[in-house]
């Protein structure tokens, strides 16, 4: 997936043509939608997907946000730290009560 940003929408359609254009003559059969209109255009070229935004569209979308979340992966854990009971009651006795919550 490929990510990128233009400075207007007029930009942002000009290298989504000349995207399509370098594609086709590599031999892909690229699917493209939103070049109207240049605010997001999306670029399906088999493995590869192009998402083109104008600056202001990225942000409000901010579709990184999808790809950032931490994947989960079979790993081995880090060894625990053993406490004993008498730590453990010590810092729950410690710790602040939480009051409940309020019910309009």
């Amino acid at each position: 997936m490929i990510i990128a940003t233009g400075t207007s929408a007029r930009t942002v359609s000009a290298m989504a043509e000349h995207l399509m254009i370098k594609l086709r003559a590599s031999g892909e059969k690229p699917k493209s939608e939103g070049e109207k209109y240049g605010d997001w255009v999306v670029i399906d070229a088999g493995d590869i997907i192009v998402h083109l935004f104008r600056a202001e569209v990225r942000t409000f979308y901010n579709i990184e946000r999808i790809w950032a979340a931490p994947v989960a992966t079979v790993e081995k854990a880090p060894p625990k730290t053993v406490r004993s009971a008498r730590t453990t009651k010590k810092a729950l006795k410690k710790a602040p009560a939480r009051k409940p919550a309020r019910r309009a």
